[in-house]
């Protein structure tokens, strides 16, 4: 009889542990879903009083209000729906993008953009435009440029699309919003996309990590020639592949940081 005994409270204080691990762990998921609400929250209910008190007549800022009206618009539906961590940190992640777009119109009005937002997810890796460029695709000119204008009224905030990063700054038009929509770049869009930040245009006109992937690759390739004996600018034996492959540190041709042809510290 005492065997039983014992056996009970052993099973009775297993069950009563596992209830409170149970109950522990529905605490800290509704503590982390509420907090996640709230972050959300906090930066949709920013960007709605932002898009309701600013106002221009520029191409430029009114483009970018636009584009900050629909990321609102799209927060709020996401919100509606959000029934986990996850879909909130998307929220959260719309309403940032909506706020970029706010600090465009900001300095395109010559106004003080505010306070630094958060890093949108892939916006660093994508990097920005550094200087003006324009490219003829099809017989059409595009152009790109660190600065908003009359040419260049598009902005984007920098991000992958579709697998790709388009570096943030002002566009002549919006050529990346057809793989946004369906999921998978156009011929044409792709034709404009390595036109503009193709390395073989010697300068792709923005930063991405290029010079830091590319001097990585010299610094492995010049240790490969080292260990081997070889003369640091024989190229051709220095782990820099054939003279017209241009394997540079070991990797193809256009691999700088890793990456497929035009690949800056990002995947593009």
């Amino acid at each position: 009889m005492g065997t039983w005994i014992v056996l009970i409270v052993l099973v009775a204080a297993v069950v009563a542990v596992a209830v409170a691990v149970g109950n522990g762990r529905k605490k800290r998921a509704a503590q982390q879903l509420a907090d996640a609400r709230e972050d959300a929250l906090r930066w949709y209910e920013r960007l709605g009083g932002q898009v309701m008190n600013l106002s221009g007549d520029t191409p430029a800022v009114k483009q970018a209000l636009v584009d900050a009206g629909e990321r609102y618009n799209a927060a709020g539906s996401q919100l509606e729906r959000s029934t986990t961590v996850k879909q909130y940190e998307l929220a959260r992640e719309t309403s940032l993008e909506g706020l970029a777009y706010v600090r465009a119109a900001r300095l395109a009005l010559g106004l003080d953009p505010g306070p630094d937002l958060p890093p949108l997810a892939g916006a660093r890796a994508a990097g920005q435009i550094t200087k003006d460029r324009e490219i003829d695709v099809q017989g059409h000119s595009y152009r790109a440029s660190p600065q908003p204008g009359n040419a260049t009224p598009y902005y984007y905030p920098g991000g992958r699309v579709a697998g790709r990063g388009v570096p943030a700054g002002w566009y002549s038009e919006p050529w990346w919003k057809t793989a946004l929509v369906a999921g998978a770049w156009g011929v044409g869009s792709l034709l404009v996309f390595d036109a503009l930040f193709s390395p073989a245009w010697g300068d792709s006109g923005y930063d991405a990590g290029f010079n830091a992937g590319f001097d990585q690759g010299m610094d492995q390739g010049l240790d490969q020639a080292g260990d081997m004996g070889a003369d640091p600018g024989d190229y051709g034996d220095a782990g820099f592949g054939e003279a017209g492959g241009g394997d540079f540190g070991g990797g193809d041709f256009g691999d700088f940081g890793g990456g497929d042809f035009g690949d800056f510290g990002g995947d593009f």
